[in-house]
């Protein structure tokens, strides 16, 4: 499935609208899972629904028109970034309505769950989104990293594949700027 998706992505680049059409049933369940676990990491109870914040981010996808798309971890990588930045300005705009409420609390280590059994420590949303963007100032790689692995979901092989760097290179990487964040976002 993961070659038909990337083989539609490249048609779509090209500018074969139809391929778009065929595109959507096939990455819209993931979208949604994303969605679901996105919201499902936090420790208030929300408004937005996975699929009020997949079809958004979906309407965002489909008029990027300067991205040449490549493959599926580049795909769910700009996905998953469009769906951070939606939550972000959804948890700004809530905590301006509520003056100060509905903070949203992820775990900074659920992207590697599998591989770990550890207590996940909860973080504000938009403390991580602010920390991010310091982190790529100083590390322009280790915060794509972080977003294609915590927020899109991906594997350390996917990551590599995504960024065109290696699976060691992307280990080390990961473990550094997971490290940074934490001592950021424990001051």
């Amino acid at each position: 499935m993961a070659e038909s998706i990337t083989q539609l992505l490249l048609k779509w680049s090209e500018g074969d609208q139809s391929a778009l059409d065929q595109l959507m049933p096939l990455v819209y369940d993931e979208l949604r899972q994303l969605a679901r676990s996105y919201l499902r990491r936090h420790a208030h109870n929300h408004t937005m629904q996975p699929t009020v914040l997949v079809n958004e981010a979906y309407l965002r996808l489909v008029n990027q028109h300067q991205v040449t798309w490549e493959n599926r971890a580049q795909f769910f990588g700009l996905a998953s970034k469009l769906m951070r930045n939606l939550l972000v300005d959804y948890i700004r705009q809530r905590r301006a309505a509520k003056r100060g409420g509905g903070d949203y609390n992820l775990s900074l280590t659920f992207a590697d769950k599998a591989a770990r059994q550890q207590s996940q420590s909860e973080i504000d949303l938009i403390a991580l989104d602010e920390a991010l963007g310091r982190l790529a100032v100083l590390s322009p790689q280790q915060s794509t990293i972080v977003e294609l692995r915590f927020f899109g979901g991906l594997t350390i092989p996917e990551t590599a594949s995504a960024m065109g760097i290696s699976h060691a290179t992307v280990e080390r990487e990961w473990s550094a700027a997971r490290a940074w964040l934490y001592s950021q976002l424990s001051k």
